[in-house]
């Protein structure tokens, strides 16, 4: 076991050094160097230092930071990242919910509507970008999944439930919970296109969930974040022991962890 961990730490040296190598001799030639897969690229390693890894920001002094760090050349999404208490394997425990964000989301969800024919209209109407029933199903069991969010009417959901396993692996299956089952499909388009989004615990109960853009004003990333953070508490189960919100970040795309003091939330 011994020499076989020894091996293993030679070859990821030699791959480092490897690396290494390949950028000197770039970088001499004149060719622009690679950024090897143990490490990270100029720009990040450039803010990185503004950042301490070993301080809690207060909420407001984090979202500042977060843009301020944002190491991206496009319009970086702005992430939260929060540790739950929770265990998802017991359903009451499963936290989900939709929140409608003051400042809108900085992106435009393409929305494919599952419904018969009349409330299909409806929903094309209000802005949905794709809209059908057996043709939309038939396409999604040929591989289709160009959409970021699925909403069905409450009639069509046993054949909606045939896409269960395709639909349900991605966090793209309709559900009651998170407003995307509904008799009124075209209000649900007008409220997702407008900024509602969907926050759900994972199977490591970590909630993830992006809330605005770096070009946005701190106050609307605020805005954002605190009315998010209020529907997480409010979602609390009763039989939630212990901590509730045991650790929290906020990140760009692509931008360095920011560390949450949680008594700022």
């Amino acid at each position: 076991m011994i020499e076989k961990k020894t091996a293993a730490k030679k070859a990821v040296k030699k791959v480092k050094d490897s690396a290494v190598q390949q950028n000197g001799e770039a970088k001499a030639s004149g060719r622009k160097p690679k950024v090897n897969k143990f490490g990270r690229g100029k720009k990040y390693l450039a803010v990185l230092p503004k950042v301490d890894k070993n301080k809690f920001y207060p909420a407001d002094e984090a979202l500042k930071l977060a843009q301020a760090t944002s190491p991206s050349k496009f319009d970086a999404t702005v992430e939260m990242h929060i540790q739950m208490g929770l265990d998802p394997k017991k359903p009451e425990q499963n936290i989900r919910g939709t929140v409608a964000m003051p400042a809108g989301t900085g992106r435009t969800q393409k929305i494919l509507v599952l419904a018969e024919e009349a409330d299909a209209k409806k929903a094309k109407e209000a802005g949905a970008d794709y809209v059908g029933l057996e043709d939309m199903i038939k396409k999604i069991q040929d591989g289709w999944l160009d959409f970021d969010l699925v909403i069905a009417t409450p009639t069509v959901m046993p054949q909606v439930g045939k896409l269960g396993q395709t639909l349900g692996t991605k966090g793209l299956m309709p559900n009651p919970k998170s407003g995307t089952v509904t008799p009124d499909v075209a209000k649900a388009v007008e409220e997702f296109k407008k900024g509602k989004v969907e926050f759900r615990l994972d199977k490591d109960s970590i909630i993830h969930l992006g809330f605005g853009k770096v070009s946005f004003k701190a106050e609307d990333l605020l805005a954002n974040f605190k009315i998010i953070m209020d529907a997480i508490k409010a979602a609390k189960p009763s039989s939630a022991k212990g901590t509730y919100i045991k650790r929290m970040s906020i990140a760009t795309t692509m931008g360095p962890g920011i560390k949450i003091d949680l008594n700022t939330i």
